[in-house]
């Protein structure tokens, strides 16, 4: 069975996650998350909000899943949010078509995506590609573009058409006008969101690696790209696993490890603000259980690189041979707030106050339209209008008798003397400055698979195979098992009473009486609970209590008024099992 299958079978048994509508058949790329994944993925996104709201001090917002279509226009999700799709004529199944060609025996193609799909479709051809449902070569078969966009109408009818959102970014910059506002204007400022988003993929796969509706957890951090500087010093010396651009393209390319401050002055990072949340960043994965010797930094190949970034590096994890994407880092430049600002007709810039007045010499122009009506008729206004964006970007051209402008392809040719050209001293405050936006976005399903998966472990204890989930105790869905040792004599009282001061003292709890102490154990063991406590006759004789540790298995005993305490500063990380 490969590492895939035992996760999948675990998760489905102990209730981490299960194919959603089971009942009805189940539906392909969608997941319920059972008491156990429910717990554990709201405890990864508590640990998100500690690093990336609170500690970096920025603001939540919660957006709608539903958007108009207006907004997907701006941000070219209608035109450009597609992936290759093949159907096979024999069967009618469609499949991702990259994704046969990476999977392809033989097959020394990585990045499929980033390819033309001209040269997806001879790949077909030189790996002799079948439908993997039911056989049928598929060489020579079209292979077209498909948008990943899930339609819907808002309202009655048909008249206003919207979209469930793909990303929640789209969610922060629509309403980066009011976000400002509450930023006081105030540059640099980063706004997150934890939500629901949706792409109907073509061919979901791997459990919770490709599914059609999941989690993210996206920060845009909008800054002033003239002057604004990340806190680098605060990570710099975090060592990196870099697998740069230069490094995959090598013939005998390799990872790297360099420190940030390494990173950023050998140019392997471009940008420091990247750098920055690579640093800040690799610290939360170990943190929430992420096995770092199976982590790496990816950069984009330029094939891959999305339209509105100049850089981006991928967190990938291996899983079973394969490296998956978990979070994206993209500098996306000021091409979101500029989109939104042409199609919507809204200013989103944000004021920067000069220190000190400054007079400077302004290019204006006031066309004689008495002139200009009746020598270019209907084209006369966009002549105005161009002239004004002319004097803005090269004033020079106003040096000569006439001014040549451009309307729709053709050319004009307009007296000096009737564009009011002039040059103008005027005293400014400030200036309107469009934001850029670094962006990190985690995907909290892959990163939930990712954690269980390299929790997984496998032992023998007392003569018997174990199965366990090495999770850290912050991320556990329970902190700690609360057992009677047998259920009479008062045993079962005490450690009911137990089980309720430390839920009351905000500790996760489960109380187990079913069956030996030791299947008990591998029970808590099998779901990654990090402690088990039993209340036993000692008990009841000295006031203390057995503390087991699961990866260990090794015990100690602890005054029952203590075991509170106890076991929330082993949550928390201030203590160790070996120091009790």
């Amino acid at each position: 069975m490969s590492e895939g299958d035992r996760l999948t079978e675990l998760a489905k048994r102990r209730g981490f996650f299960l194919q959603s509508s089971g009942s009805y058949g189940g539906v392909a790329g969608f997941y319920t998350y059972g008491p156990q994944g429910a717990t554990l993925k709201e405890n990864i996104e508590s640990a998100w909000r500690d690093r990336y709201v609170t500690r970096e001090g920025h603001m939540e917002i919660d957006g709608p899943t539903v958007m108009p279509e207006a907004v997907f226009e701006a941000s070219g999700h209608l035109d450009g949010f597609d992936d290759m799709i093949i159907e096979c004529p024999e069967c009618g199944e469609s499949h991702r078509a990259d994704h046969l060609v990476e999977d392809a025996p033989g097959s020394t193609v990585e990045d499929a995506e980033a390819l033309p799909i001209s040269e997806v479709e001879a790949l077909f051809s030189e790996y002799d590609i079948d439908c993997p449902t039911c056989g049928t070569a598929l060489a020579g078969e079209p292979i077209d573009d498909f948008n990943l966009m899930f339609g819907t109408n808002i309202g009655p009818g048909s008249s206003s058409p919207g979209y469930l959102r793909p990303e929640t970014a789209q969610g922060i910059f629509v309403e980066f006008p009011q976000l400002a506002e509450y930023a006081r204007n105030q540059l640099p400022f980063g706004v997150t969101q934890i939500g629901r988003a949706y792409r109907n993929e073509i061919s979901p796969r791997k459990a919770l690696v490709r599914v059609r509706e999941f989690t993210q957890a996206e920060l845009e951090h909008f800054i002033d790209p003239e002057e604004d500087e990340p806190p680098l010093h605060r990570v710099e010396d975090v060592v990196l696993p870099l697998y740069s651009v230069e490094q995959q393209q090598a013939d005998d390319g390799e990872m790297q490890e360099l420190t940030v401050r390494e990173a950023v002055d050998e140019g392997v990072v471009a940008d420091p603000w990247i750098a920055y949340y690579l640093g800040v960043s690799k610290g939360w994965y170990d943190r929430i259980g992420v096995d770092m010797d199976r982590f790496r930094y990816r950069q984009h190949l330029p094939g891959e690189l999305a339209h509105y970034a100049s850089d981006c590096w991928d967190a990938e994890t291996e899983i079973g041979g394969d490296w998956i994407e978990v979070t994206g880092f993209a500098y996306r430049g000021d091409y979101d707030l500029a989109k939104h600002e042409k199609h919507s007709g809204e200013d989103y810039s944000v004021f920067k106050q000069y220190n000190d007045p400054i007079t400077v010499e302004r290019p204006t122009v006031d066309p004689d339209m008495s002139a200009l009506g009746p020598e270019f008729g209907g084209a006369a206004g966009a002549i105005a209008d161009e002239l004004e964006a002319l004097a803005e970007r090269d004033p020079d051209a106003f040096d000569g008798e006439t001014v040549d402008v451009t309307v729709d392809g053709e050319s004009y040719e307009v007296a000096v003397e009737q564009t009011g050209f002039s040059v103008e001293e005027v005293t400014e405050a400030g200036e309107h400055v469009t934001p850029h936006t670094v962006e990190p976005s985690f995907g909290v399903d892959r990163l939930i698979y990712t954690v269980l998966a390299h929790a997984y472990e496998e032992d023998e204890v007392d003569g018997e195979e174990r199965t366990y989930l090495s999770l850290p105790p912050e991320t556990a869905p329970t902190t700690v098992g609360v057992f009677p040792l047998m259920d009479k004599d008062g045993l079962a009282d005490r450690a009911q009473e137990l089980a309720r001061d430390l839920r009351a003292a905000g500790l996760e709890v489960t109380y187990d009486d079913s069956g030996a102490i030791g299947r008990r154990y591998r029970r808590q063991d099998e779901v990654g609970t990090p402690f088990c406590v039993t209340v036993d006759y000692d008990t009841l004789e000295d006031g203390t209590v057995t503390v087991r540790e699961r990866d260990s298995t090794e015990q100690t005993r602890i005054a029952l008024e203590a075991v509170g305490e106890q076991l929330l500063a082993l949550r928390d990380g201030e203590q160790r099992f070996e120091s009790l």
